[in-house]
């Protein structure tokens, strides 16, 4: 029934074929609202997925607010690894600040979520006014229409009625063609002269409710092709609406996804910048407690004292270190849990 061109952010309504009126105009009762109440349910129907997608915006919205408020709390309340040091502890404080500005970022999609919900009200209500002036003007005009239409059929009824009383008194004057009695037959002749009357009249009044009913069946019909088309591209307005705006929702949550995952990146970065060695090294340097191990502890007998070469708390011989280079770490092929920071690579692809 519809031929549509869907451009890129919006549909060219002037390549709709208006069909509303063959919804309508399919039915031969003069009476029948069939056609237009299945417009108007259609309508409210319309109407209604409009109302379920502002409150599924609604209600998504009070996920993410949710959602970023504990996930502000998390990183606000929760220590997580705060005992570290160096390097380290410089990336888990970029970590701690992306995931405050993640939560940030989830309750400000709440909020625009909400704008987005009020809009979708204020579209359905601005569209419920104007059918509401149309809706009125129709079920007026469905009113006049059956009202005449009862008005044109008691005219009929007491036009027939009339006819087969002149015909009831015409075969009454035959009948008495050959009575003798004059006042009998004058009865009857008078009686055939009111009903002519009557016929005459009604006949007239018949006519004329006949024709006032078909103007008022063209009215009707020219108020039914307005509101048709007043119908037609107010649905045409409201599935634009709500194309674009779950479009736009898509590119909200699309958004999000992206923005959250450049707060990642930073991390990521903050991690690469860590150094296994600087970290060992800035802790020994921060902990050490001298250069070279305590003396042995040398044995004195109580009976025999013996007079000691070397003072107890030095190591005899040369200073030695007390522990050699660092290792340098070596990625463990077998081990995707451990990766070089000068080798960085993603563990979860």
């Amino acid at each position: 029934m519809f031929r549509l061109k869907l451009w890129a952010f919006g549909w060219k309504t002037t390549d709709i074929e208006h069909h509303f009126c063959h919804v309508i105009s399919k039915s031969s009762d003069i009476l029948s609202t069939a056609g237009y109440d299945s417009i108007i349910q259609h309508l409210n129907n319309g109407r209604k997925n409009c109302k379920e997608f502002e409150d599924f915006l609604k209600e998504r919205a009070s996920i993410e607010e949710k959602y970023g408020k504990d996930l502000l709390n998390l990183s606000r309340k929760k220590p997580c690894g705060q005992l570290e040091i160096n390097t380290l502890k410089q990336a888990l404080e970029v970590f701690k600040k992306q995931v405050d500005s993640v939560a940030q970022c989830h309750i400000q999609l709440a909020q625009t979520l909400r704008d987005e919900a009020r809009k979708m009200e204020e579209f359905r209500e601005k569209q419920k006014l104007q059918r509401k002036k149309t809706e009125l003007i129709m079920d007026a005009a469905h009113k006049q229409r059956s009202l005449q239409f009862k008005k044109t059929m008691d005219a009929k009824k007491t036009y027939v009625q009339k006819c087969r009383d002149k015909d009831e008194a015409e075969q009454a004057v035959h009948r008495s063609a050959n009575v003798v009695n004059p006042r009998q037959q004058e009865k009857l002749f008078v009686k055939l002269a009111t009903s002519k009357t009557a016929v005459e009249d009604s006949d007239k009044a018949y006519m004329m409710h006949i024709n006032t009913l078909d103007k008022v069946r063209e009215d009707w019909q020219i108020e039914h092709i307005k509101a048709c088309e007043m119908f037609e591209a107010q649905e045409c307005e409201r599935i634009n609406f709500f194309r674009n705006a779950l479009w736009l929702h898509m590119n909200q949550l699309s958004q999000q996804c992206v923005t959250s995952d450049e707060m990642y990146e930073e991390v990521r970065k903050s991690l690469e910048a860590c150094s296994i060695e600087k970290d060992i090294e800035y802790f020994v340097n921060q902990q050490k407690t001298g250069q070279t191990p305590p003396a042995r502890i040398v044995y004195e007998n109580f009976y025999c004292p013996q007079k000691n070469t070397a003072p107890q708390g030095k190591a005899p011989g040369p200073n030695l270190p007390r522990r050699g280079p660092l290792p340098v770490p070596k990625s463990l092929p077998d081990n995707p849990d451990y990766s070089l920071i000068d080798n960085y690579s993603l563990i979860y692809q």
